[in-house]
């Protein structure tokens, strides 16, 4: 069995493959250093608690075209994008005519860096994205603090799911700097509204029921690695990260891939096997219309180790 093959059957039977250290690693440290040449990375980056309440800024936070720190980079990811890995198992998971539908950068922003008045503002955050608490100059990467278990279809309401998450990580991961936390399997039964439900079973297993009251008790993987290594899942995979203790920021690539128009590939084959909604119309319900978190609780980052 190919590479690629084996990387096709792991997506098939568990909606995610590890991917493993792919990507160059001495690529990934000078991209790395190129982005740390644009970005002085710091407690700087954030505004004062006067600045914020000022004028809190709770929507259009996220990259965007036109602010994205990747656009000034661009010619430096072909080592990446050019990659027979990449676009093998895009061709044959997608379909030949699969995009690149959105790309950034990710930070996992240190505790350290964080001051007590905003640690104490997003405290039981569910997606404690930190664009809001981000200078506005700054706002050209994602920036998180800990994501509880979700899934990517969180930020696609009323979108099918024909398109699949590819993540890089440009550094040494660790247990301190944020590791994604994955569950294999806990696609089959497709789309639920977050926050999800989920607990704790075992000490590496967890108990998700859908929206559908079913349940799945499933494994979890915590996807440590040095520079180069990726994963790619399903819309549908339940997946997070406990914020980062190291000191350092964690910064990664997040790849959003989609099938061409025509679809194709081994993704249609998975979603005919998912027993579940593959479009969801309403996918969050922590946040109202204005951005202001109404539902609080972080169930993995309250896990414990």
């Amino acid at each position: 069995m190919s590479d690629v093959a084996a990387l096709l059957h792991a997506f098939a039977s568990s909606g995610m493959a590890e991917l493993g250290p792919c990507f160059d690693r001495d690529r990934c440290r000078h991209l790395l250093d190129l982005v740390r040449r644009h970005r002085d990375f710091g407690p700087h980056l954030f505004l004062s608690e006067a600045e914020f309440r000022e004028d809190p800024q709770l929507l259009g936070i996220s990259p965007r075209g036109g602010r994205n720190l990747l656009e000034s980079l661009e010619g430096e990811l072909a080592f990446i994008e050019g990659a027979l890995v990449f676009r093998e198992l895009l061709d044959h998971l997608l379909g030949r005519g699969w995009e690149i539908l959105r790309k950034k950068l990710v930070c996992a922003v240190p505790e350290s860096w964080l001051a007590p008045w905003l640690l104490e503002h997003v405290q039981g955050y569910g997606i404690p994205n930190l664009g809001s608490f981000v200078r506005p100059e700054y706002r050209d990467l994602t920036y998180f603090h800990g994501i509880d278990f979700h899934q990517d279809l969180i930020d696609w309401a009323g979108r099918a799911v024909n398109f699949a998450t590819l993540y890089v990580y440009l550094d040494e991961v660790t247990s301190a700097e944020s590791p994604l936390h994955v569950l294999p399997g806990s696609h089959r039964h497709g789309g639920s509204v977050f926050p999800l439900t989920i607990e704790r079973y075992e000490h590496d297993r967890w108990r998700y029921t859908d929206d559908r009251g079913r349940s799945l008790t499933l494994p979890e993987r915590i996807l440590t690695g040095p520079p180069g290594s990726a994963v790619i899942w399903h819309p549908c995979l339940v997946h997070g990260t406990k914020p980062n203790t190291s000191g350092r920021p964690r910064l990664s690539l997040r790849y959003l891939v989609t099938q061409g128009p025509s679809g194709g590939g081994l993704l249609d084959e998975v979603n005919r096997t998912i027993d579940g909604p593959l479009r969801l119309d309403v996918t969050q319900r922590h946040r109202d219309a204005d951005g202001n978190v109404v539902l609080k609780g972080n169930t993995l980052a309250e896990s414990g180790s």
